[in-house]
Formats: C-alpha cells, sequence, structure tokens
C-alpha cells in the first residue's frame, strides 16, 4: 500500500518591479501636486496678508492676522487705470462673453463634426483637412485681417464682435473634437432615424446630442478655459466698455497710481481664478469621463 506524500506548494512572491513602479508613479504625482499647488497656496495665504506683514519681506509665512481687506479692495475699489471700480465690472464682462461664445461655438463645432461624420465623400477629407490647416494658424497672424473685416462691418471693439472672434478661432478646434468623435458613432444610428422620416437636423438634435455628453462636458470646459484665460483678443476687440478681466487684472497690477499693493494684486488674481476653479470642481469627474471614454481621439 503506497502511501501518498503530499510535495509543499510553491507561493510565488509577487515581483517587485510593479509595486515599485506604482511608489515611483504616486511619488512622481505627488510632486507634481505640490508643484502645481504651492504657488496658488502662496498667493493665497498672501492675499490674506495686511500690507504691513508683505512690507516685512517674508513670503512664505503663514499670515497672523489673515483678513479680506484685500479681496474687498480687489472686488471694488482697486483702480484699473483711470477708474477705481476693482475688477467687479470685468468678471461681469468676462462672464457675458465667456458664456454665449461657448454655447455657440460648442453647438456649431457639434453641427459641423456629425456633418463631416455623415460626409461620405473624398471631399470631405479635404474639407476635414482645411479645418486642421486653421488649428496650426497662429491666430496673432489673424489679428489684422480680422480687424479690418469687423471694421468693415461695423463689429470692431463690440461686445458682438468679440463673441463672434472668440466663436470662430475656436470653430476649427471644436469641428476637430466632435468629428473624430462621431466617427466612432455608429451609422446605424442615423440611418434608421433617417428611415422613420427624420431630417438631418433632427437626428442631430434629438438622437445624436443626447448620446454626446462625454465630448459636450470636454469641448465645454476646454472652450471655458481658453475664452475665460484670454487676454489678447479681448484687449484687442472688447472695446472699452466690454474689456475682460484678464485685461482689467494686467490694469490693476501694472497701475501706477500710488503705492504697490502685493495682496491686492493676489486677490484680484485668485478672484478672477475662482470660476474656472469651480467649473473643474463641479465638473471635473465628467471631464475624466469624456476623456477615458474616447472624447479626445484622433
Amino acid at each position: 500500500m503506497s502511501i501518498a506524500v503530499a510535495t509543499p506548494i510553491a507561493i510565488r512572491k509577487k515581483p517587485f518591479a510593479p509595486q515599485a513602479a506604482r511608489i515611483g508613479l504616486y511619488v512622481f504625482l505627488t510632486v507634481s501636486a505640490i508643484f502645481f499647488l504651492l504657488p496658488l497656496l502662496l498667493v493665497a495665504m498672501n492675499s490674506l496678508k495686511p500690507l504691513e506683514e508683505i512690507r516685512q519681506g517674508n513670503l512664505l509665512a503663514f499670515p497672523v492676522n489673515p483678513n479680506f481687506d484685500a479681496w474687498v479692495t480687489a472686488w471694488k475699489t482697486a483702480c484699473t487705470g483711470l477708474d477705481c471700480n476693482g475688477v467687479r465690472p470685468g468678471v461681469w464682462n468676462s462672464i457675458k462673453i465667456t458664456i454665449p461664445a461657448v454655447v455657440i461655438s460648442t453647438l456649431a463645432g457639434a453641427l459641423n463634426g456629425y456633418a463631416l461624420a455623415q460626409w461620405k465623400s473624398r471631399h470631405a477629407n479635404l474639407l476635414m483637412l482645411l479645418v486642421t490647416v486653421g488649428l496650426f494658424i497662429p491666430y496673432q497672424a489673424m489679428l489684422y485681417p480680422t480687424v479690418k473685416i469687423l471694421s468693415n462691418v461695423g463689429l470692431f471693439r463690440t461686445y458682438a464682435g468679440i463673441v463672434f472672434v472668440h466663436v470662430i478661432y475656436g470653430l476649427p478646434y471644436t469641428t476637430l473634437l466632435f468629428r473624430n468623435f462621431y466617427v466612432g458613432v455608429p451609422d446605424e444610428i442615423s440611418r434608421a432615424a433617417r428611415m422613420e422620416g427624420a431630417s438631418f437636423l433632427r437626428t442631430f438634435w434629438s438622437i445624436i446630442l443626447p448620446i454626446s455628453t462625454n465630448i459636450l462636458v470636454v469641448v465645454a470646459i476646454l472652450q471655458f478655459t481658453g475664452i475665460w484665460n484670454d487676454y489678447l483678443l479681448g484687449l484687442i476687440f472688447a472695446g472699452n466698455d466690454n474689456l475682460p478681466m484678464t485685461v482689467q487684472l494686467t490694469n490693476i497690477v501694472n497701475n501706477a497710481r500710488g503705492a504697490a499693493n502685493p495682496n491686492v494684486n493676489m486677490a484680484a488674481a485668485l478672484i478672477t481664478a475662482i470660476p474656472t476653479l469651480v467649473v473643474y470642481f463641479l465638473s471635473g469627474r465628467y471631464f475624466v469621463r469624456g476623456i477615458a471614454a474616447g472624447a479626445v481621439k484622433g
């Protein structure tokens, strides 16, 4: 009678390389976060300091007597040249410019992208190539022709003119993103809608647009960030009554009336950055979901 001898099972140790790679990744992400958040922390701390504390020269220290006086001054009474109304008018101007420009450029880009994705012709690739070329032309090179065109039609340095410029300059980018997304949408969806009698626009508005949440969020966030932070186009095309907050923030920092107030400058910078931070905090997960779902692909 033979006795079975149990053979010991060799326990494999997990390889060290993946663990080391994961630790290295966490270290890199932590260092990157500190690198980008440290300046924001320093600006926030110094915006809460009285001017006397800042003049002592220790910008890295936490505020001893924190207050929001610099924030109130930056919002209400800071001088942006000859006017001393703070950044409040510039923030409202930026809101009035950004919201319609984002909505129009996003919807127009979605319609253009869907049309190019559905256009099965050799000329569609040529047209898409021209749209792509528009992405690589520096908009500084297009400033003079744009100024001449808007001057001839009476839109130069007007509210409608600055919104129109942002929409036109953003269309190549939004069209490319939407076209790349809609290429991956099955043609059977549009074909079934047409068999039911739906027109092109009805198919786009009622069927295609509702399933485009990911790409809509991605494009809207990118457009909002670009238009909100724009300086040059606002300086040239907005006019004195519609200057965005980036222009007014520069005027506050470069204002020569009286002594410099670093705490007011930093508070004004944070005030103008709050809307973009709010947008990212509220819709950041949808942005990441859109990227992961292939909203931006080539």
